[in-house]
């Protein structure tokens, strides 16, 4: 019999993948999410691999990960995929002592994170009507210049 299976949570075009227990601050690892937030994937994976960040190969192995769920289990063109979120999110915190003088100690705290990553299949029609709607306004200024 078995437990009913869940509903999907995400859209039909949508796939995600997540890598947890990264040996990095959460606000570190923004800073790499930040890049490749709403970019293609071909050209956010081409950012991982040349960022000179240690994590940037994590981040990148995640992408991957949801490249390939989107294309294996969701049977979406590759082609068309962009990073439409990459969030991140705090894990455990190890904490370990620093021995300090006269018998004290002081804390150390050895944060690791999380990061999500959800690609979206985008179609010709929504990425024109996306570049038409950036145009249009330039068009408009350039007509009041006139």
């Amino acid at each position: 019999m078995g437990k009913p299976s869940r509903e999907r949570a995400l859209p039909d075009n949508e796939a995600k993948a997540v890598a947890r227990n990264l040996r990095i601050s959460p606000q570190k690892l923004n800073l790499v999410a930040g890049l490749i937030r709403g970019k293609k994937v071909d050209q956010a994976l081409a950012d991982l691999e040349f960022s000179r960040k240690r994590i940037a190969q994590d981040v990148r192995k995640c992408v991957m990960s949801a490249v390939a769920n989107a294309e294996n289990n969701h049977g979406l063109d590759v082609n068309e995929l962009i990073v439409s979120e990459a969030h991140v999110g705090k894990n455990i915190v190890m904490k370990r002592f620093h021995a300090r003088g006269r018998g004290r100690a002081s804390g150390i705290e050895k944060p690791f994170s999380q990061i999500t990553v959800i690609v979206r299949e985008v179609d010709e029609q929504e990425a024109a009507a996306k570049k038409g709607k950036s145009a249009a306004p330039a068009a408009e200024v350039n007509e009041e210049a006139e």
